[in-house]
């Protein structure tokens, strides 16, 4: 099943990346995708588990359709083995 966010949470999470960059505290292995935004921290939920970046690229998928982006437009900054990450916007 395709993650449909909420019209709301979108726009709360493009206010958020204005600057080109989003960080995002990630849970993987839950047991469904979810994006939100709790005391102005943005906490992502992922099913994939954190092996072989399978986490990393559900996290962009999960978080580009939050933000109504393609994901080639979201790049991994920084936290690849961490749960806080660092996520590259593009602007368009």
């Amino acid at each position: 099943m395709k993650y449909r966010p909420d019209p709301a949470l979108t726009a709360a999470l493009a206010a958020l990346a204005e600057q080109g960059r989003i960080e995002v505290r990630v849970t993987p292995g839950a047991n469904r995708d979810a994006v939100a935004i709790v005391d102005g921290v943005v906490q992502m939920r992922v099913t994939a588990p954190p092996a072989d970046g399978a986490a990393n690229a559900a996290v962009l998928r999960v978080l580009a359709a939050a933000l109504d982006r393609p994901p080639r437009d979201l790049t991994l900054l920084r936290g690849g083995k961490a749960r806080l990450k660092l996520i590259g916007i593009a602007e368009g």
